[in-house]
């Protein structure tokens, strides 16, 4: 071969080195946030009671239904002046209702015919202890806890129930009616009115890290605000992917994703706001019902509520109201836990002190006008969120989310990809927003998941047959954790 031939060969392969080589450098990390000042993850601190719990069940299915219930009674006898007089946070006679609505569920949950029942006795509950808080203060964490205690803890004690009886439990729960005078239309049996709110448990493992991943674990991992026409009475929704940012779609486009509960929610017709303007909530949605389609919203992965130029799921409703003069999440998400925070800075996340979807239930302006679950995906749900909390625990422990240096080259091809296909109107396979590191650190977390969660089920199939029921969610964390270490990859 001809000298200048090799040294043009010879410069080809060192162009492809240099490249190979900048295109596999490691990204730098940027530094952790440090935690809101003042935050503390929650902790229940009463497995002793769950101990119990499991021993009165295992005692009552033997037993099986009763004619008589009084402990139905007795909590049915404490919420009726809970809707009518006013109480501190900090009552004892919360803590007795408490115990005595987790008790009762042991019933309910050996006896089919009592799984309704106590399941509407948690919505009455809810709506008591939501009229309670519109005098309390969201930023005392004597009130924090106490919501959560209530909203949060019988919403798990009555899905442990509906798990117990799928074939027999109704899936819409309807609440209290809540006026509104914005523009209507029927869906699936429930009256949406513009400006109301669509929180949503997606079915995806990052949708249980958004749930599960904060100092208040819940239920909920993405919002979608409603829009109904004043003259067609067509509903659209608006809501942001991290695929593609903000988008519209039908309300049936909204239903067919794959989702394991949905929760509608309408600001208290009694709000000053609305006192002033009853058509408040139309005019917000309105508002960023144009603004979606008249310009591309990218998606927020840094999770800033305070910045409307990028939008994540729960600004969509937030920016919305707060430029109508309503200020929603009036009690913030905190992350303190230092491994979930490095796992979240790693996907792109920022700030640790937010507005995750699932506390939108807490914030005493909104009313809860009904709620789907699907009895069958629950149990799904519980698999992925015991899974989750026990990778969690992992983070604490040290473990990383780490990938394949070779991946690295390949994947930030596939975002040059990306980055053609959004400016000509596509999608890309690595979000806008996304780095490619940060991808591929998505895609370890989805695979470590999948394996534990595959596991999980045929673990907890075995417990089933074993025990004659399905396995409540403390056995399934349980059963997760004895899988062994969750190892590094």
């Amino acid at each position: 071969m001809a000298p200048k031939s090799i040294l043009r060969w010879s410069q080809i392969g060192c162009g492809v080195v240099l490249v190979g080589t900048l295109l596999a450098w490691p990204a730098p990390r940027s530094g952790v946030a440090d935690a809101p000042a003042g935050a503390r993850r929650f902790v229940w601190g009463r497995d002793s009671l769950w101990n119990a719990l499991s021993a009165s069940f295992a005692s009552a299915r033997t037993t099986g239904c009763t004619s008589k219930v009084p402990m139905l009674d007795y909590v049915a006898a404490k919420l009726e002046p809970l809707s009518k007089e006013r109480i501190a946070p900090a009552d004892p006679g919360l803590d007795s209702l408490e115990d005595a609505f987790f008790r009762l569920g042991v019933q309910a949950a050996a006896c089919g015919a009592m799984a309704n029942d106590y399941v509407a006795l948690q919505g009455r509950m809810r709506d008591a202890i939501k009229w309670q808080s519109t005098a309390w203060d969201l930023n005392d964490r004597v009130v924090r806890d106490r919501l959560y205690r209530a909203l949060y803890g019988s919403r798990a004690a009555a899905e442990e129930v509906m798990l117990q009886h799928r074939d027999s439990v109704e899936t819409l729960l309807l609440g209290s009616p809540v006026g509104s005078a914005a523009p209507s239309a029927m869906s699936n049996g429930v009256e949406l009115r513009s400006g109301d709110i669509l929180v949503s448990r997606g079915g995806y493992p990052t949708s249980a890290l958004i749930a599960r991943g904060n100092d208040y674990p819940g239920n909920f991992s993405h919002i979608a605000f409603v829009h109904v026409d004043s003259v067609t009475h067509e509903i659209s929704v608006i809501e942001a992917h991290i695929e593609r940012g903000v988008a519209v779609g039908t309300a049936e486009e909204y239903l067919a994703g794959k989702k394991y509960r949905v929760m509608l929610l309408r600001l208290r017709p009694d709000l000053p706001a609305l006192q002033r303007d009853p058509l408040l909530p139309h005019r917000a949605a309105t508002t960023m019902l144009t603004r979606a389609r008249t310009e591309h919203i990218p998606y927020d992965f840094t999770m800033d509520y305070a910045d409307s130029s990028r939008l994540f799921c729960s600004e969509v409703v937030s920016a919305a109201y707060r430029a109508h003069g309503v200020t929603l999440w009036t009690g913030l998400s905190t992350i303190s836990a230092p491994g979930l925070r490095n796992w979240l800075s790693s996907f792109g996340v920022r700030q640790f002190e937010t507005q995750e979807p699932s506390d939108l239930e807490y914030d005493p302006q909104l009313s809860v006008v009904a709620e789907w679950r699907s009895a069958a995906s629950l149990f799904d749900d519980h698999l992925d969120n015991a899974v989750t909390d026990v990778m969690l625990e992992g983070a604490e422990r040290g473990d990383p989310l780490t990938f394949d240096w070779y991946a690295l080259p390949v994947a930030r091809l596939v975002k040059g990809y990306s980055w053609v296909r959004g400016a000509l109107g596509g999608v890309g396979s690595i979000p806008e927003g996304m780095a490619a590191s940060a991808a591929l650190r998505h895609r370890a977390y989805n695979d470590r998941h999948q394996e534990l969660k595959a596991t999980l089920r045929s673990r907890a199939d075995r417990w089933q047959a074993d025990n004659g029921h399905l396995p409540p969610y403390w056995m399934l964390v349980s059963l997760v954790r004895d899988t062994g270490t969750l190892g590094r990859r």
